[in-house]
């Protein structure tokens, strides 16, 4: 897996490297503290991966954003994961309008978790989404009115959350101690109260659930 970082932060930039290289089979063609870099070596070399900062040089305001959604435009083959200090619910959005396939979101917070983070490039590259749970469950607590996921019960509203973090039916399973065929039919009762159709693919589960919440 090659990958490409955008990232100000030494420290971090330095660490991601790291943490990438020490995972056996991962290479970091560039590391960069700016947008602009990054993009034209990705037009350059076409990585697997690239990891953005949500916010860079020189504004500090959505450099990494427009760079990410560049990349998904004009390199639709390479993989696109987000990095933010914060809940931006606007731009998470933003980046999750058009597809889930291929692209990730996550608070850096979620970094100190190697293997998780780790997990999460391999989950991107591989064609799936990762979304912090954090924001999935902001996106869920929104208040609006005449709100569809009243119909679902406290139990079908975790398994939702888990289904938008990216989780197949065996992790919502082992995540709530329950059986397989417990959590199909959760997943299944959740796409018929939302209006939503069923499907294998679990990044297209993730853009339905996104999108239902952006309506």
């Amino acid at each position: 897996m090659r990958v490409a970082i955008a990232e100000d932060s030494v420290l971090l930039r330095e660490g991601l490297t790291r943490i990438l290289a020490e995972a056996g089979d991962v290479e970091v063609g560039a590391a960069y503290d700016n947008a602009d870099a990054l993009v034209q070596w990705v037009r350059t070399f076409t990585p697997d991966l690239a990891i953005v900062d949500i916010r860079l040089p020189p504004t500090h305001q959505d450099e990494g954003m427009r760079a990410a959604l560049h990349i998904r435009e004009h390199h639709p083959e390479v993989a696109v994961l987000v990095l933010s200090q914060y809940v931006e619910l606007g731009l998470a959005l933003q980046l999750l309008s058009e597809s889930a396939d291929r692209v990730g979101y996550l608070l850096k917070d979620r970094i100190g978790d190697v293997d998780e983070f780790v997990g999460a490039c391999r989950r991107v590259v591989a064609g799936g989404s990762a979304v912090d749970p954090q924001i999935v469950s902001t996106l869920l607590r929104r208040q609006r009115s005449h709100d569809p996921l009243g119909a679902l019960t406290p139990r079908e509203h975790e398994v939702l959350e888990l289904m938008a973090t990216g989780a197949s039916n065996q992790g919502i399973a082992d995540a709530l101690v329950i059986t397989l065929r417990a959590a199909e039919k959760y997943v299944s009762s959740i796409f018929t109260k939302l209006g939503i159709p069923s499907t294998r693919s679990e990044s297209r589960r993730v853009l339905a659930v996104l999108r239902y919440l952006r309506a």
